[in-house]
């Protein structure tokens, strides 16, 4: 009988075993490519070490001290701005929480092409110090390089280790500091014993973060001309034409990504065991201290400086072209660019919020171990580079290309929006998986109870029940699904369709090609995208930071 209700169960649960294969195919088919069957064995090996004797050492040396110094930039920039809004109250301070958030709507390789179209050897700030004290030659250090790169990286992702530190230290940091100063504890003791490491757990999820999204680049690696891992994919098959040692490098990839994906879970767990037992920190007797004068400029400058370095003077140095002359901007072609950014975006997030529906929904009724393994293996797309996730579309598709041509697989993944689709499926799907498993877990078993004897049905209770109350879940998860993709770069380059060009694509194109302030409106435009899911975010926890206050 046993044995029935299990065959019962995973017989039922095989659209959701499909599902999950769908989505983790490229991660299989990447692994796959060690095999003796899928073209490894001696090949894979060979190819390895011709790798370590020549472009090997270089792509993990640099990625190596690429990934350590914006992890500390991040980490510094991310904890002192939240600790100054957190544990300090100061003129503007409400302001200051969301404006630190800005940097979140700027992808990396925008604020790339910004920065390098100002402070470059022809760029307008060379141009006029040189024209104004009559200098000659390069006055500022070459943007493009390995320096500009953690620059650029620094201040667009420190916003990742500023959530999770601010959150970490707004639910406890104010009440034990309180209780130190009761005790005689100095400030700068206080924030060194009692601050720094409560949010040592935060700070460490969000480097992990900063740093997984750091090896997933590939924009500004490609235009600075930094050799890493992921610029080595796209060299080894594009240029070499190497399907296995892209395969082998996209493997090494994934390597550290897990590495890095298990260091931000073990933080996250640690981060909710320091703060589950915690007073509450907007209670009367724990206000963050007030700062007046000097110290509250201090604070002003802390806060100011990575807004104004990672979203205002990007934005303005690329607004300079615009204003300068808007006859040259191509904007015929800026329709069409928009339109198939948003026909791909609307596609992707429509049939992501179907399948996360789905798995949550399975999770929701039967909570078995095989469901949940199934949700987990759909959720690990979002940790996978954009690198990785093309390599593994295409071996499978070179496979079959090699054994049955006429099937015409290979035309259907890479001359249709099948293939382009299916890579952001696998990538992003995780996302909207995430807020509607949040959306579940604010409404009450006893609902699902309540339903079933009454006599719903499965169908009737996911449309009569749970629907109503999944409304604002869905859409969170359609929108944040569809900014993703307007954003994203690698897989798009690869797998867009012929004469399909999106905005990012058209972004990375011009700026490769010198032409930097025809690339300033497509840049514009995924920022303006991007803001939208950054003012709900803002409004998110200033709405969370009022209950807990009145709590």
């Amino acid at each position: 009988m046993s044995s029935f209700r299990f065959a019962r169960s995973a017989l039922r649960s095989l659209p959701l075993v499909a599902l999950a294969a769908l989505l983790t195919l490229p991660v299989l088919a990447v692994l796959g490519s060690w095999l003796p069957w899928g073209q490894g064995g001696e090949a894979a090996g060979a190819i390895l070490r011709e790798m370590a004797s020549t472009v090997l050492p270089g792509y993990f040396a640099t990625t190596v001290w690429l990934g350590l110094a914006v992890a500390v930039g991040a980490a510094v920039v991310g904890t002192a701005t939240a600790a100054a809004v957190t544990l300090f109250d100061f003129r503007g301070r409400r302001t200051m929480e969301w404006l630190l958030l800005l940097p979140l709507a700027m992808p990396a390789y925008v604020t790339a092409y910004a920065y390098t179209d100002f402070l470059q050897f022809s760029g307008p700030l060379q141009v006029w110090l040189r024209a104004t004290y009559g200098l000659e030659g390069r006055l500022l250090p070459e943007v493009r390089s390995l320096g500009g790169a953690i620059w650029v990286f620094i201040f667009s992702l420190y916003p990742y280790v500023y959530l999770l530190a601010r959150t970490a230290l707004g639910e406890r940091a104010a009440h034990l500091m309180e209780a130190a100063r009761l005790l005689g504890a100095p400030l700068s003791r206080r924030i060194r014993t009692v601050a720094l490491p409560l949010a040592r757990p935060a700070v460490a999820a969000g480097v992990a973060l900063v740093l997984m999204e750091t090896l997933a680049d590939f924009g500004v690696a490609s235009y600075f001309g930094i050799q890493t891992f992921t610029t080595g994919i796209y060299k080894a098959w594009l240029s070499m034409d190497n399907r296995l040692a892209a395969a082998q490098l996209a493997t090494m990839l994934l390597v550290l990504v897990v590495v890095l994906l298990q260091l931000e879970l073990r933080a996250q767990r640690r981060m909710r065991f320091a703060t589950g037992s915690a007073g509450r920190a907007g209670s009367a007797e724990a206000q963050p201290q007030q700062l007046t004068g000097w110290r509250c400029a201090g604070a002003w400058a802390v806060c100011l400086l990575p807004v104004l370095l990672g979203f205002a003077a990007p934005v303005a140095f690329m607004l300079r072209p615009l204003a300068a002359d808007w006859s040259v901007l191509p904007w015929d072609r800026f329709v069409e660019w928009a339109g198939n950014s948003v026909r791909l975006g609307t596609i992707t997030a429509a049939l992501a919020v179907a399948i996360a529906l789905a798995l949550a929904f399975a999770v929701r009724r039967r909570p078995a171990a095989l469901t949940r393994g199934v949700v987990q293996l759909a959720s690990l797309g979002y940790a996978v580079p954009g690198a990785v996730i093309v390599v593994g579309l295409l071996l499978p598709v070179g496979w079959a290309q090699s054994v049955a041509l006429q099937w015409g697989l290979p035309a259907l993944i890479t001359a249709t929006a099948v293939g382009i689709v299916w890579a952001y499926l696998v990538r992003f799907c995780a996302v909207a998986l995430q807020s509607l498993q949040s959306g579940y877990a604010r409404i009450p078993a006893s609902l699902d109870e309540s339903a079933r004897m009454l006599g719903a049905g499965g169908a009737g209770l996911l449309a009569r029940v749970h629907w109503p109350l999944l409304r604002r879940s869905t859409a969170a998860a359609a929108l944040l699904v569809f900014v993703d993709v307007m954003k994203e770069l690698p897989a798009t380059m690869v797998l867009r369709p012929f004469n399909s060009d999106t905005l990012a694509v058209v972004a990375y194109q011009l700026a490769r090609d010198e032409r930097l302030g025809e690339a300033a409106l497509p840049s514009l435009a995924l920022v303006a995208v991007g803001l939208v899911p950054v003012m709900l975010l803002s409004r998110t926890l200033r709405a969370s930071g009022r209950s807990g206050t009145s709590a």
